[in-house]
Formats: structure tokens, sequence, C-alpha cells
């Protein structure tokens, strides 16, 4: 990158930032010798011990985002069975997760409640927490991770349950991802704008390149033995190889894991083909179903899209595992932790990503 530039006319201008911000489209790995015969030898699965909670976590770091239509306990049970993640969506009842807790007490070490961060959001999450203690993990999830009012919230978090893993967010910057940590959160939740059916950055202006905010916010994290989530921006399995590239320790994603038996909603007929239904948590969809409508004061920041129906997840949780495992051998990482210290990304022209995307 280029050394750190602002650009200013004087005290009362906008300041601008002139260092190059790169997204995912606008890179590729730079192949390395390997001593790997075969992309069955890599080891996709991490151990993490967190900061703040000191939980030892041990899978392979994908998770499915808490959207309620990829958030759900079928996408749970599948993806448990890889040592994949699940953040559930906030808008199960507790009798729901308890019925979920019985019949699948294997699942609970991989999934993480989540929440908003109301009054009545926290109520929910205790009321569940208290229920089952099986589940170790709690998702903090704002589309503004930048407010006062959420550190303060994360901190009450911690407070109330000192020995779950935090998640929180979502930000973009190293000082922000460095305050949430100090104010006990675990791993943060880095993107805001990257994601298929977030509009944040067309009606807000508001956002950052996700591959150099992995990059930015990896760097800060890591110098206080936090963690970050890359979360969003990924529409095939080399944009994941490229996000643990920039040194995330976990990949979220949506929209890779829509339109599958296991994501909420039926599947519908619309010109000869099947399709089902993804929207942000933002869209007007969203806000109607679980709070009626969009409020006065603000604008929704999702779309709601019909994606193709794609079947069992299975086979793409499979697609997604094979292509970060061919990634790990083109560079020489025999294990999924070696893949940051492994990968130079080389720039590509405009012209050559929007081929390859």
């Amino acid at each position: 990158y280029l050394s750190s530039s602002v650009v200013a006319t004087s005290a009362t201008m906008p300041r601008v930032d002139a260092d190059l911000k790169l997204d995912f489209k606008d890179v590729l790995f730079r192949p390395k010798r390997s001593s790997l015969k075969s992309r069955s030898e890599v080891d996709l699965a991490r151990t993490f011990t967190f900061r703040n909670s000191k939980q030892t976590y041990h899978g392979i770091p994908i998770i499915a985002a808490n959207m309620d239509t990829t958030g759900t306990f079928e996408m749970a049970r599948v993806l448990s069975k890889h040592t994949l993640f699940t953040a559930m969506q906030k808008h199960y009842s507790l009798d729901e997760w308890k019925t979920f807790a019985v019949n699948h007490p294997e699942c609970l070490e991989h999934i993480a409640a989540s929440s908003g961060s109301g009054k009545a959001d926290l109520e929910r999450l205790c009321e569940i927490l208290e229920a089952i203690p099986d589940i170790k993990y709690i998702c903090l999830d704002v589309a503004n991770g930048y407010s006062e009012y959420f550190v303060e919230f994360v901190k009450t978090v911690r407070d109330k349950f000192p020995k779950h893993t935090i998640m929180a967010g979502n930000v973009v910057t190293g000082e922000m991802v460095e305050e949430l940590i100090l104010s006990g959160a675990d791993i943060i939740k880095v993107g805001i704008g990257p994601g298929s059916v977030c509009t944040t950055r067309i009606k807000t202006g508001v956002g950052y390149p996700q591959l150099s905010a992995v990059i930015e916010c990896a760097d800060s994290a890591h110098g206080l033995k936090g963690h970050i989530i890359s979360d969003g921006g990924c529409s095939c399995p080399g944009d994941v190889a490229k996000a643990f590239g920039a040194g995330a320790d976990f990949v979220m994603m949506g929209g890779m894991l829509a339109g599958h038996d296991q994501c909420l909603g039926e599947v519908v007929q619309k010109d000869g083909k099947k399709v089902k239904l993804f929207y942000g948590m933002s869209s007007d969809t969203a806000m109607k179903k679980y709070v009626g409508g969009v409020a006065e004061y603000r604008a929704s920041e999702g779309r709601t899209v019909e994606v193709p129906y794609r079947g069992d997840v299975e086979n793409t949780i499979r697609d997604i595992l094979g292509g970060l495992r061919s990634t790990c051998t083109y560079v020489g990482a025999a294990k999924l932790k070696e893949l940051s210290r492994r990968t130079t990304f080389i720039r590509v022209t405009q012209q050559a990503s929007t081929m390859f995307h």
C-alpha cells in the first residue's frame, strides 16, 4: 500500500484518505511452489482461544450469517456436521430454541445466539442463554457499530456473560476494532455495505472496500489477541479464500448460502424457474415482517431479491471447502492457518476484474 496520506485544504474542509483501498475483485493470489500433492492434504480446521472469554474454539471457521433466511436451525444442522458455524437469526422464540436444543444438542457448540442492542433484545438473549447453558457464543449485530451506545451495550453483555464468547459489529476500521475488543468483545464483525443484498453504500454513501478493511482490522485485532470475521462481499469460493488470505479468522456469508432447502421461505415458480426470496435484515421485507414497516425517520438499507433454488446446501458447502483447499495448494499452505502467511496478492486491472466477477 501507499504510505498513509490525508488530503485537506484547511481544518474546516472534509478529509480525503488518498490511500489505495481494494475489494476482493481487485486482486488475485500469486501462486507459489508447493510440496502438497493433493488438496486432500490441506487442513482447514482452526483452533482459537479467545481473549476475553478464555474459551477455546475448534472447527472450520466459516459462518452462516445471522439473517433470517440463512441463520436457521436447519442450516445449523448441516453446517455443524462439517464443523462450520451458524450465527442464528434473532427472531426464534424461546420454545423453538428449547426444542432445537433438546433434539440437536450436538449442534450447540457451533452456533451463536444473535441479538440487537435494544432492551427487549437483551431480555430475549438472557432468556435463551439461561435456558440453554450449552450455548457459549453470542452475536451482537447492529448496522452501525460506531455508536457509543453499542460500545456500552457490549460492556453490559460482557458483564452479564463473562464466560461467553462475544462476536460484535459491524465496523471497518482498526481503531473501532480495538475499542470493541477492549470493551469485552472477542471477535469483531468487519464489513459495512459489501453484502449482496445490502444497500448501505447506496443509501448512505458509507462503506469501505472489504479486502482492505479485513487487512487493516485483522492487524488491529491480532495486536490485542482478538479476532475478526470478514462479513459480506463473498460471491464465490475464491472470495472466501481471499478473505482468509487477507487475515480474517472467520468468514461470514449470506448470499452464497441463500436459495437452499435449509433457508427460510418457500420455493416458488417464476418464469418457469424455481426461486427463493433472499433479503437484507434492513430491507423493507424484513422490517415489515418483524416491526410492521420502515420507521419514518429511516430508510431501508437492504434489498429483496429472488435467487435460484439450489437444493441441499451440502453441495454448496463441499464446493466452498474444495475451492478453499485448492487455494491452499496453489500457495503451498498445508493448513488454513498458514494461508495468510503464504499470501501475496496481485492487483488486477478493472477490465480483468470484471471478466472474472
